[in-house]
């Protein structure tokens, strides 16, 4: 039985690049799908919220000097391109997913309503979460607790390119040692820089535990929802 029963799930954009320098690798895209479709056919609900860093890597240069809010709403429709590709992906196979969107734009995607999320996820849908709070100032980090805040998430399981929570900088320091799990207290004691302060202040403040793991370890997903010793855990 999965140890958890609805999850939200943080991708980052540039966990989409695979070895690309910007934009969607196909591959990448296709594989972190079927990690998701694993764990829905074990019952679990999955929400989903992922960043716009690899589209926004494509047009950094020219927002050098840029106002930061405008900055930052090129960055959410970033995320919005993304979500698009991503419940394209499911869609082709075989999970329904719906997009939500925190700025309006009801040509494209629908806006975030709770209780629609809600229902959603009630029928097996993957929903995935785009642009954001909505807000500029504010990162896809504090997105991904926010609405694991909202829509009563069990879990965060944010997904990066190490597989959890280091001492040290596991490519720089040869002798940096992962953590099973530790504190949301000791993590920022420690400056270990798991999420921004913002979201990992929500998280705290909300008893939301947060999984760090590595969404490029084959079958890493499936066992962090089944509770099994993978990545780090970060917990009150």
């Amino acid at each position: 039985m999965p140890a958890h029963k609805r999850i939200l799930l943080k991708l980052s954009g540039e966990a989409l690049m695979g070895d690309d320098a910007f934009g969607i690798n196909r591959a990448t895209i296709v594989r972190m799908v079927e990690e998701i479709a694993e764990v829905t056919r074990l019952g679990v609900q999955v929400a989903v919220v992922i960043g716009g860093g690899n589209i926004f890597r494509g047009v950094a240069g020219g927002s050098v000097g840029m106002d930061r809010a405008t900055a930052d709403y090129m960055g959410m429709l970033a995320t919005v391109m993304n979500s698009l590709a991503l419940a394209d992906t499911m869609d082709k196979a075989g999970l329904v997913a719906r997009v939500m969107s925190a700025i309006s734009i009801e040509q494209v995607v629908e806006p975030y309503v709770r209780p629609k999320a809600l229902q959603y996820l009630e029928e097996g849908k993957v929903v995935i979460f785009a642009a954001g709070t909505g807000n500029p100032f504010f990162t896809t980090d504090t997105a991904a607790a926010l609405r694991g805040a909202e829509i009563g998430a069990e879990i965060v399981l944010k997904a990066t390119k190490v597989d959890g929570v280091y001492s040290a900088d596991p490519n720089k320091d040869p002798s940096a040692t992962r953590y099973t799990s530790i504190s949301f207290d000791e993590a920022m004691g420690k400056n270990l820089q798991v999420m921004d302060a913002t979201a990992f202040a929500l998280c705290r403040d909300q008893k939301l535990p947060v999984k760090v793991f590595s969404i490029f370890k084959h079958g890493a997903l499936r066992r962090v929802v089944m509770g099994e010793d993978e990545g780090t855990l970060v917990h009150v």
